[in-house]
């Protein structure tokens, strides 16, 4: 019988002189939320928005699960996603809808509720080969409260059909096909060394990776307007330094000294942390978030970069092919072809075309 797993932890509360802290670990992000005491706890939105999670790579005309988390950020049963074979999928008790891949498009996508998700479609291999464990991928570094990938060959399109499990302990994959599996780590798993064990229609194959914790520390002195503070991220679980990235939720309460979003490096070390400078605008809440930034994948931009063109506006196609032009000749000027997709994004509205720039973006 599967189970229903939520990706969010309970977090309790400690006193810090003039706010509170609560540190609460999502599934795509270590967050914390502090506020002062004098002011109310701002209500929630109420808009409804979705994430949905592809695996990275499909297998063309074979079978593929997706799943959809809530704002909440737990997984969400009875969400009706459109596919772009034309065909409706309602996600199940699990969150999960299972799918089969059309053949000829070089890209999938599927969207529901105003979000829009993507993957890159592969033909299917005229012969297979047996799957041996140097062939796994899978980060060197993972988060505790992360989705993170493992790509390989011979895994199960149907979700319920591999098994993964984390130093011994049950993990739930939340998307599947032949090629790449969607994984959040067991809820009792702790930072450190770990060992993937992979169990797909009874051939197993094993990967191992570290798996971090990321904590934030309150900015140090507590936030005043005209005066500037240290914001501090611990990394639980590894004494290498790690690339992050660091961001502003909350750009009308708190102010980040070198932009709302920063790229950080951490120091190395038992003491493994990167600070944020950080200046108060005005009294209020504020969130923080952070998530490690994984290896850029220049084969998997260009493709996105490639499959985005076509769809681009007419001003736009040249430039977006440009910049594919660009990063696979000039591997070294990523940075420069990233911050140029990021201009096109904040000009572009949701849609297939957006979501490709995103994806492409992710993978630089």
């Amino acid at each position: 019988m599967s189970r229903q797993y939520s990706s969010a932890t309970a977090c309790g509360f400690a006193s810090c002189r003039r706010f509170l802290s609560c540190v609460a670990l999502f599934a795509t992000l270590a967050r914390v939320v502090l506020s002062t005491p004098a002011v109310a706890q701002t209500a929630p939105a109420n808009t409804w928005f979705v994430t949905i999670v592809l695996p990275p790579k499909l297998l063309a005309g074979k079978p593929a699960t997706l799943s959809v988390f809530g704002a909440d950020g737990r997984l969400a049963p009875n969400v009706t996603i459109g596919l772009s074979n034309g065909q409706n999928v309602k996600t199940d008790a699990t969150g999960r809808a299972f799918f089969i891949v059309p053949t000829g498009p070089s890209v999938f996508f599927a969207d529901g509720s105003g979000a829009s998700a993507v993957a890159l479609v592969d033909e299917a291999a005229s012969s297979s080969e047996k799957t041996s464990d140097h062939m796994l991928t899978v980060a060197p570094v993972i988060s505790l409260r992360d989705r993170f990938t493992i790509c390989g060959a011979d895994f199960r399109g149907d979700a319920e059909g591999n098994r993964v499990t984390m130093n011994g302990d049950r993990s739930l994959v939340v998307a599947a096909s032949p090629e790449c599996l969607v994984v959040l780590p067991s809820p009792r798993a702790i930072p450190g060394a770990a060992k993937l064990v992979i169990d797909s229609s009874g051939a197993q194959q094993s990967k191992t990776t570290t798996l971090v914790a990321l904590q934030f520390e309150a900015p140090q002195p507590a936030p005043t307007p005209g005066q500037r503070s240290e914001l501090t991220v611990h990394v639980e679980g590894s004494d290498a330094p790690l690339d992050l990235s660091v961001q502003n939720e909350t750009p009308g309460v708190l102010e980040f000294v070198k932009g709302n979003t920063q790229q950080v490096r951490t120091s190395g070390g038992s003491r493994n942390i990167a600070q944020v400078e950080v200046g108060a605008i005005r009294s209020g809440d504020y969130s923080f978030s952070a998530k490690l930034v994984p290896a850029p994948d220049i084969p998997v931009a260009d493709r996105y970069l490639r499959a985005a063109t076509p769809l681009a506006p007419k001003p736009l196609q040249h430039r977006v092919n440009a910049a594919a032009d660009r990063l696979t000749s000039h591997p070294k000027d990523r940075d420069k072809v990233k911050q140029d997709i990021a201009k096109m994004i904040s000009t572009t509205i949701q849609g297939h075309f957006r979501a490709l720039l995103e994806a492409a973006h992710a993978a630089i």
